[in-house]
């Protein structure tokens, strides 16, 4: 990636008197009457771009609009045009003709709210006039980029009749975005605003306008895209690797619906904006990994899976697990979706006394000690005093529960238990798991780099990944492969002590028999990234049971491993 600092963002509002001519459209009407219209110059900026990048940045404008509004989810491409004919709504403008059109759908994130809108997406190159053209042909350069290549995109909103635009999206029956060479290079935003109304009597060379002030989003953000272009930029961090986007967007809208009543009834003292959305779109992912993974279940009724299709879908054989449950407001969710499972967590919270008895039933108060799933108290060099006790019902309870073959394990932010995930999902025979760690924990101690942390197992230098081949001591650039597989973002090395935390788990990941798989959820959280283990690696089973319980014995024999006490008055419930 090349090291030029982005130029300076310097918009100016296109002045009365500016060399740039106005875009001319025309028009002709179903009974063969021209109109002609002229469009408003409203700001630009310097642009000192080359002319072959327009488009590849323009199309980054065609393909995500949800970039540049919060109040879209995101485009459809429904045709796609290369070479004539056009579309008839395709306009028509003097000096230019089009080379390309997409014809897109824009979905709105609100559709309860906002209507979706269909537009037409048309790039444009330069027409010599016949002069223009005898010089060309007298000094041989036909190919002239300036004639070759598109430096004009139009974006025409296309609305059912009689249907009013929708408020994500101008006022206006045309926007234009014009790289205008070459001698100074500009980029500039021309508007055709709709026709005033009492809802739409805005001047778009107003500076305090609703239409100025998009056009000056508009074009700041290409002026990005064009540097990002310019400088083959590469989104530091990767979203969508295991569940594509629109389908995880769709059902989120699906669940966001369903569950957003859930923000009136919060009964704890944290933001229920973040907590209620953050885990209805860690229920999303969920619902949508396990269609992935496991086969779908019996039909249901079919009126029912019209309006419910996930009752059908694949879930985990022994339901799931949610360790660290919290607010056990994810528990809850999937729960209710009709998904089998628990929430297992040290304390009680005020949040499960407002669930239903079906929810409050799957809620367990207690620790869960990974060091008892091997040998007893007695093998351990500590005591069995150390061991918090729950209620022998809730005991009995998250005995039984860790006993279950083909359970999924749920850590969302679990703290100390985070690094035992992939050893108790080996250890119980689990079907998988996915966690999303925030805290650094080792097994018995704060995650510390470079204190010993790998003793416990092979450094990820010498683990496989995907590619499932035999386990070998690679060499550097294996391991930066590996790296690089994890999707760690911004952070993308072992610079950080996050970055080398979720390095060491996923290598631990695979120590355990699990193929690393590594995504970066859509939810509001720092805290985003989260490993999978859902496909188990072709090392012997017997070979990953070994290592598991090695852990375990390992950590006993250290003596430092406590299991968080229940606190408060967790024990009466």
């Amino acid at each position: 990636m090349s090291n030029t600092p982005r130029p300076q963002f310097l918009p100016t509002p296109c002045p009365p008197d500016s060399p740039i001519p106005p875009l001319i459209f025309t028009s002709t009407s179903p009974i063969g009457d021209q109109k002609i219209e002229e469009a408003i110059p409203v700001i630009q900026c310097p642009a000192d771009f080359p002319l072959s990048i327009f488009e590849e940045a323009a199309m980054l404008l065609v393909n995500h609009p949800e970039y540049n509004s919060t109040l879209i989810l995101r485009s459809e491409l429904i045709a796609t045009y290369t070479s004539p004919p056009f579309p008839p709504s395709t306009p028509q403008i003097k000096g230019y003709e089009p080379t390309k059109a997409y014809y897109r759908k824009l979905l709105p994130r609100r559709p309860t709210r906002d209507a979706s809108l269909e537009q037409l997406c048309t790039l444009y190159t330069k027409s010599p006039d016949p002069h223009e053209l005898e010089d060309m042909k007298t000094q041989g350069s036909e190919d002239d980029p300036l004639y070759t290549t598109p430096t004009l995109l139009v974006l025409t909103p296309l609305p059912s009749p009689s249907t009013p635009l929708p408020y994500y999206h101008p006022q206006v029956s045309q926007i234009s975005f014009h790289l205008h060479p070459p001698s100074s290079p500009t980029l500039l935003i021309s508007l055709l605003p709709l026709p005033p109304t009492s809802q739409n009597d805005q001047d778009p060379t107003n500076p305090s306008s609703r239409l100025h002030r998009t056009s000056l989003s508009l074009l700041q953000t290409l002026h990005r895209y064009l540097h990002g272009t310019l400088t083959s930029y590469k989104k530091r961090t990767a979203h969508d690797l295991l569940i594509p986007r629109d389908e995880y967007q769709d059902l989120y809208g699906v669940m966001r619906e369903r569950h957003k009543g859930l923000v009136e009834e919060w009964r704890e003292v944290t933001d229920p904006l973040k907590h209620v959305f953050e885990d209805i779109g860690i229920a999303t992912y969920l619902m949508l990994l396990w269609k992935d993974t496991f086969p779908p279940e019996g039909e249901e009724q079919e009126e029912k899976l019209e309006e419910e299709p996930w009752k059908k879908w694949g879930r985990p054989p022994g339901g799931f697990l949610d360790l660290g449950c919290g607010n056990a407001l994810l528990t809850h969710i999937l729960l209710s979706e009709g998904y089998k499972g628990y929430g297992i967590d040290v304390r009680a919270r005020k949040s499960w006394d407002g669930y239903p008895e079906s929810t409050r039933e799957r809620l367990v108060v207690g620790g869960v000690d990974p060091l008892a799933l091997v040998g007893s108290c007695e093998d351990a060099s500590r005591s069995c005093e150390d061991t918090p006790s729950p209620s022998s019902s809730d005991q009995n309870q998250i005995n039984t529960i860790l006993n279950t073959p083909q359970m999924f394990l749920i850590a969302n932010h679990a703290d100390e238990l985070t690094p035992w995930v992939p050893v108790l999902s080996t250890l119980m025979d689990s079907s998988g798991y996915i966690s999303i760690p925030c805290c650094a924990w080792a097994f018995d101690e704060r995650f510390t780099r470079g204190r010993g942390a790998d003793e416990f197992f092979e450094e990820p230098s010498s683990l496989q990944t995907k590619d499932a081949r035999e386990l070998q001591r690679p060499n550097e650039q294996s391991l930066s492969s590996f790296i690089t597989s994890l999707s760690l973002g911004s952070e993308g090395s072992s610079s950080s002590s996050y970055s080398s935390y979720r390095i060491w788990l996923a290598g631990l990941s695979g120590w355990c028999g699990w193929v690393v798989e590594c995504d970066n959820l859509r939810i509001p959280s720092t805290r985003n990234w989260a490993v999978v283990g859902r496909k188990k690696l072709p090392t012997p089973p017997e070979q990953t049971l070994e290592r598991a319980k090695s852990i375990i014995l390992q950590t006993k024999e250290r003596g430092l491993f406590r299991v968080r006490k229940p606190e408060g008055k967790a024990g009466e419930h």
